[in-house]
């Protein structure tokens, strides 16, 4: 009965909203699309282990085949059957930069705090092109978010630069994070927000795989007659240069009568 709550095997209605908290989770059930997709606004999913992952078939989900691998079995399937989802809560998660959402023409908040995102400018293009109407965004607690949450060497500034960023990506946001989008920065990220893109943090083992396949370099900057330090060739020999001392700086201050 709408206005009460009603729970389902671990999920909760009440009226418009719906959750499915604390589960655990890999995949959306296939029974909360069924049998609520049709009059959910607010979806709330935190706490659960869901990481996108693409399949390949007709519909939206795609399969991967990978033998032993758990993490084909998460994904975001079922999500497209929200049609008319305006708030969707996705904290705590395992989502990383393969997340793809289908088409929600009406949701106009987003929150994805505490997930394994770190590649800012592809979610920001996606979102574009999925929620045209998206108006609270939240990402604290991703790389992709710069501040002390995430990284202590993170100040309030790579913090504002990353605002002025999804500002100019995300015209229609009046939220960010925690705070209210004020008129000054609107018009900073009209007028310099392309240029505060925030670089994407770079995996060190994925550094350190790029080193060890670089392919070797035709040319050493050593001189290519360079000889290994135990093959030098010293000389040995007496210096015909006799030192008087005429030339000493010191000598040049020293009188003949204090001799």
């Amino acid at each position: 009965m709408a206005g009460y709550p009603e729970a389902d095997s671990g999920a909760v209605r009440n009226g418009s909203q719906v959750s499915y908290i604390s589960q655990d989770s890999s995949v959306i059930p296939e029974f909360l699309g069924q049998k609520y997709g049709n009059c959910a606004k607010r979806l709330d999913l935190s706490f659960n282990q869901l990481r996108y992952v693409l399949f390949s078939s007709i519909s939206y989900c795609l399969t991967i085949t990978v033998v032993g691998c758990d993490a084909c079995e998460r994904s975001l399937h079922g999500l497209e059957k929200f049609e008319i989802l305006e708030e969707l809560i996705l904290d705590n998660n395992l989502l990383s930069n393969e997340l793809r959402l289908p088409s929600l023409p009406h949701l106009h908040t987003l929150t994805l705090n505490k997930n394994q995102i770190s590649d800012l400018e592809d979610l920001l293009q996606h979102l574009t092109e999925v929620t045209p109407n998206l108006q609270y965004l939240s990402l604290l607690g991703n790389q992709a978010c710069p501040n002390e949450l995430v990284s202590l060497d993170k100040d309030e500034d790579d913090y504002q630069r990353y605002r002025y960023f999804v500002l100019h990506k995300l015209t229609c946001l009046k939220f960010l994070d925690t705070r209210q989008v004020t008129k000054r920065e609107l018009e900073e990220a009209v007028a310099r927000g392309t240029f505060m893109k925030v670089m994407k943090p770079v995996d060190v083992e994925e550094s350190n795989d790029v080193v060890s396949q670089s392919p070797e370099m035709p040319y050493s900057p050593l001189p290519s007659a360079s000889r290994d330090l135990t093959k030098h060739r010293g000389v040995l020999g007496k210096c015909r240069y006799v030192y008087y001392g005429k030339q000493s700086e010191g000598n040049r201050f020293i009188r003949d009568d204090q001799l």
